[in-house]
C-alpha cells in the first residue's frame, strides 16, 4: 500500500510551491472538483457531493477541515496501478493543529482520497474520515433508493441486505453502494485499504450524512474495545473510493478491482476446487474407515460421471475431527486420496484456544502457557464462538504454525482450510509486538506469516473477515449453510450482495452442500446455489447414507450443471430485495447466457423472461434449455418453478 508520510517542513514547502487561494478547481476526464469550504464532486452530469469535508479525532476533540483557517493547492499528473489520472493535494494549517493533506487520485469512473495528519510533535488518533457529507439528499433519484450492508465478516450467520433509504441510521463495513433499483444507477463509497485500519461507511438519513471513515470498531467487528490508535510524526487514512456507475453491479466490480491492485489475490494457476468435506454430515464422527470409504466412492461412482473439476480431480477434506487420527492414519489416507486422482484437504484454526485452558502448556512451544498468548480486553481473555482468542503476534503463533505445517507436509496434505480467523484482529489491551497497535496491523501480522509458512498450499479461509483478502485463494462467502431451503435462501443473500469478492479472492465459497433429510428440489436448489457461487464441495456421509448416495448418483452427473461450476460467480439480475435475490445470471465468454431462478417459497412462482434485464441481443435468436431437466423452452415463454426448488436455463444464440 502506498501510505502518505510527509514532514511538516516538506508540506509548509509543497505549500510555497502550490500557493493560497479559495475557489481553486480540478477536472480530469469526466471529473470536476472544485473547493470553497469544502469540496464540491460532479462526475459528468452528476453531482456526488456539494461541500464535503473530512474530519479526525485528536485526543477527545473531533477536528473538521472547515477548523483551519489557510488553504493551499497542488495539481500533478500520475500513473500507477489504477491508470492515467491527476493527484490534486489540499493542505490545512493553522498555528493550534496539526497539519491536514486532503488528496484525491482522480481516475476514469472513480477516484480516491486520503487525508493524513502530521506534526513534528507526533500526532495519535484512532478516527480518520476522508469523506463527510452532509447533502445526501443528491446521491442518486428515484423511488427505489437503497443502500447496501455489507458485513465485516460471516460469522453468526451475519446477513448482507439491501435496505431502502427509510431507515434512520445504517452502517455497512468497508464499503456500500447508494442505488436505484428501477435505472440501476448508483455510486459506489468505500476503502481500498487494510492494512491497519477497520473501515465502515455510516448513513444517517434523517440528517442526510454519509462518512466513510477509518476507525471503526462495534459489535460487529466483534470487538469489545475501542479501535486501537495509530500514532507518529504523520498518520494516514485509508484511501476511500467514490465511483459512479450506471448499474451499480459494476460499481461493485470496480471497487473489488480496486482492492485486488492493492493487494493482489494469491496466485492459484490450477482449476477450482470441487469435492467433499467431512463437516456437513459426519462433524466429529469422522475418522479413517470412513472417510477413506467416502474417497472411493467418489472415484468409483462420480469422478466418472462429470463430478470433477476442469483438471479432473476432486479435492477430499478432513474437517474438525481429523484429531482423533493417529499420525499414520492422516498419512494413509492422504496416499489413498492421491491414488483416487483427488488431492487430500485439512482444518486448523490458528487464531484460537478452544480449550480455554489459561495455565495449560502450548504443546511443542513449552515455555509458553496458553494465558501467555491470549489477547485481552481490560485485563479479561477475550471469547469468540467458544474460544479464546491468541495474538498473532506471539512468537508462539509462529512456532505452532511451522508446526502445524510440518505435520500437513509430512502427511502429505495440499489444501488447508482454515476457521475462525476473525479471532485475531480484535483490538486488545496490547499485543505481544508493542510496535502494534490496531486488531488490522495484528491480523496482517499473523497472516503474512501464515501465508509465507503455508506458501507450498491452497488456503479456504472459512469463518473471516473480508478484507485483507491476499492471503488465501478463497473465501467462505457466508457462514455454515447445508441442506433446507433456509440454507439456500442465506447463502444466495451472500451473493446477492457480495457476489464480487471472487475480484478479491480467486473463488467464492458457499459452504459445504449436504443432500440427506430434503426434497430432491431443496437438493437442486442446494446444489445450484454452490455451482453458481464458487467452490463446489459436498458435506454428505457417502460411507452410510444410502439416501445421500443415490440422490449424489442422480443429482451430482449432471454435466451440464457440473460445467457451470468454474469459480466464477453469477450476480444478481435485478437487486431490489432487502435479503435475497432469487434470479442469477452470467454471461458466457462464448456468447451464452446462464440464468438461474430460485423459488424460495412453497408455492409455484412463475417467472418470465426479460430481454432487457439479461442484456441478451435484442435482434438474435436464442436456444433455450432448462439444463436440470433438459428441457427445451421458448424465450417467450412463461416458466414455473416449484416451491423450494429451482430451474436453471441457457441462452445459446441462434
Amino acid at each position: 500500500m502506498n501510505v502518505i508520510r510527509i514532514s511538516t517542513i516538506a508540506l509548509l514547502a509543497s505549500m510555497a510551491l502550490a500557493g493560497c487561494g479559495r475557489g481553486a478547481n480540478v477536472t480530469e476526464k469526466d471529473w470536476k472538483l472544485a473547493f470553497d469550504k469544502g469540496v464540491d464532486i460532479r462526475h459528468g452530469n452528476t453531482w456526488v457531493v456539494r461541500g464535503m469535508t473530512a474530519e479526525y479525532k485528536l485526543g477527545d476533540r473531533l477536528v473538521n477541515t472547515q477548523a483551519y483557517g489557510k488553504h493551499s493547492f497542488k495539481e500533478e499528473r500520475i500513473k500507477d496501478g489504477f491508470g492515467k489520472g491527476k493527484k490534486w493535494t489540499i493542505t490545512y494549517t493553522d498555528p493550534a493543529l496539526p497539519v491536514l493533506t486532503q488528496t484525491f487520485y482522480l481516475y476514469d469512473d472513480y477516484l480516491l482520497t486520503d487525508i493524513s495528519v502530521a506534526s513534528d510533535s507526533g500526532v495519535s488518533t484512532n478516527y480518520m474520515a476522508p469523506v463527510v457529507m452532509e447533502r445526501t439528499d443528491s446521491l442518486i433519484c428515484g423511488e427505489g433508493r437503497r443502500m447496501l450492508f455489507i458485513p465485516f465478516d460471516n460469522d453468526a450467520w451475519i446477513r448482507f441486505a439491501s435496505r431502502p433509504l427509510s431507515a434512520d441510521t445504517m452502517r455497512s463495513y468497508e464499503v456500500t453502494s447508494i442505488y436505484d433499483a428501477g435505472s440501476r444507477r448508483g455510486i459506489v463509497i468505500g476503502a481500498i485499504d487494510h492494512d491497519r485500519w477497520k473501515n465502515a461507511v455510516d448513513m444517517t438519513n434523517s440528517a442526510k450524512t454519509l462518512r466513510a471513515y477509518s476507525g471503526v470498531a462495534d459489535a460487529l467487528t466483534r470487538d469489545r474495545l475501542p479501535h486501537g490508535r495509530l500514532s507518529g510524526r504523520s498518520v494516514t487514512s485509508a484511501r476511500m473510493m467514490i465511483g459512479v456507475y450506471s448499474d451499480w453491479r459494476e460499481g461493485m466490480e470496480r471497487f473489488a478491482s480496486a482492492n485486488a491492485v492493492v493487494a493482489h489475490p494469491r496466485k492459484w494457476d490450477k482449476s477450482m476446487p470441487v469435492g467433499w468435506n467431512s463437516w456437513g454430515a459426519l462433524a466429529f464422527k469422522v475418522n479413517h474407515a470412513n472417510s477413506t470409504r467416502i474417497s472411493d466412492f467418489f472415484a468409483e461412482e462420480l469422478q466418472n460421471r462429470s463430478f470433477t473439476n476442469a483438471d479432473g480431480v476432486l479435492y477430499i477434506g478432513l474437517d474438525s475431527g481429523w484429531n482423533s487420527f493417529s499420525e499414520e492414519e492422516l498419512k494413509d489416507f492422504a496416499d489413498r486420496c492421491r491414488r483416487n486422482n483427488q488431492v487430500p484437504c485439512i482444518y486448523w484454526t490458528p487464531f484460537t484456544d478452544w480449550g480455554k485452558n489459561p495455565e495449560g502448556q502450548v504443546p511443542g512451544v513449552g515455555q509458553y502457557k496458553y494465558k501467555d498468548l491470549y489477547i485481552y480486553a481490560n485485563g479479561q481473555p477475550q471469547e469468540l464462538d467458544g474460544a479464546y482468542a491468541i495474538d498473532p503476534t506471539h512468537p508462539a503463533v509462529r512456532a505452532m504454525m511451522e508446526q502445524t505445517h510440518e505435520l500437513f507436509k509430512r502427511c502429505g496434505y495440499e489444501y488447508v482450510k482454515m476457521d475462525f480467523m476473525t479471532h485475531g484482529r480484535m483490538e486488545a489491551d496490547r499485543w505481544n509486538d508493542r510496535s502494534i497497535t490496531t486488531g488490522t496491523e495484528a491480523y496482517n501480522y499473523g497472516m503474512h506469516l501464515l501465508d509465507s509458512i503455508f506458501s507450498d498450499m491452497y488456503l479456504n479461509l472459512s469463518i473471516s473477515p473480508i478484507f485483507p483478502a491476499q492471503y488465501a485463494q478463497s473465501r467462505r462467502i457466508a457462514c455454515d449453510a447445508w441442506n433446507k431451503i433456509k440454507d439456500t435462501e442465506y447463502t444466495m443473500n451472500a451473493l446477492s450482495y457480495g457476489w464480487w469478492i471472487d475480484r478479491v479472492y480467486q473463488y467464492n465459497d458457499a459452504d459445504h452442500v449436504v443432500l440427506r433429510d430434503a426434497t430432491e428440489g431443496e437438493n437442486r436448489a442446494r446444489i445450484t446455489s454452490s455451482a453458481i457461487t464458487g467452490l463446489f464441495i459436498m458435506g454428505d456421509d457417502f460411507s452410510a447414507d444410502s439416501m445421500a448416495i443415490s440422490r449424489a448418483r442422480r443429482l451430482l452427473t449432471n454435466a451440464d450443471i457440473n460445467r457451470m461450476a468454474t469459480g466464477r460467480s453469477f450476480r444478481p439480475l435485478v437487486g431490489d430485495n432487502e435479503q435475497s435475490e432469487s434470479v442469477f445470471v452470467r454471461h458466457e465468454d462464448n456468447g451464452d447466457v446462464y440464468l438461474a431462478v430460485f423459488n424460495y417459497g412453497d408455492d409455484k412462482r412463475v417467472y418470465r423472461f426479460d430481454r432487457g434485464l439479461m442484456q441478451l441481443d435484442r435482434g438474435a435468436g436464442y436456444d433455450v434449455e432448462e439444463l436440470w431437466s433438459h428441457a427445451k423452452v421458448g424465450i417467450d415463454d412463461v416458466v414455473e418453478v416449484p416451491g423450494k426448488d429451482v430451474k436453471v436455463f441457457r441462452f445459446k444464440k441462434i
